[in-house]
């Protein structure tokens, strides 16, 4: 296990959509391990293997002592239209979070690392995690669930961040994905 870095708000692997896991093999366990302890380390609520650098469809999440895991290969439903309406951040824009609408009950079926079949049932912050989680799979940051206003204005703080100006054209690979 180790403590990966963390692409930031800017990096192209953020925006593009992440592949299935077909092989759940040792590889996936270590990055299931990695994703843990870069989450805990940073710290954080949940973490997606693009936000390292990895294109595949895994992330982990750690709500509080008693909600904490990982699952594979995410599809969402809703059992109704509720939504709740909070603060939220993400560890790839440092510093900076922003109310954001999201629903409020969620199940999640995917896989645990082993390719077992996994059912997260969760409301409130779990949901709102699980959510924001499986949008960084689709290449969604959640500044795109912003409302126009608060989007614009989070734009504007995102480019006077500090650590904004070191992102300014990826010096990760692309592996001719379209930028």
């Amino acid at each position: 296990m180790a403590v990966q870095p963390i692409r930031l708000f800017g990096d192209p692997v953020l925006r593009t959509p992440a592949e299935p896991v077909i092989d759940f093999d040792k590889e996936l366990r270590t990055l299931v391990d990695d994703l843990f302890e870069t989450m805990l380390d940073a710290p954080g609520r949940g973490l997606a293997a693009p936000q390292i650098g990895v294109g595949l469809r895994v992330f982990t999440y750690h709500v509080d002592a008693d909600e904490h895991g990982h699952l594979i290969n995410p599809t969402l439903s809703f059992p109704d239209d509720e939504e709740q309406f909070g603060e939220e951040g993400c560890l790839s824009i440092p510093g900076l979070s922003w109310d954001c609408r999201r629903r409020r009950n969620v199940v999640a079926r995917g896989f645990d690392m082993h390719g077992e079949p996994v059912t997260l049932t969760g409301s409130d912050l779990l949901a709102r995690c699980v959510q924001h989680e499986t949008d960084h799979l689709d290449g969604i940051l959640f500044v795109d669930r912003l409302d126009p206003e608060t989007r614009r204005l989070a734009l504007a703080e995102i480019r006077d961040a500090p650590w904004a100006a070191t992102v300014k054209v990826s010096p990760h690979p692309t592996y001719g994905r379209a930028l």
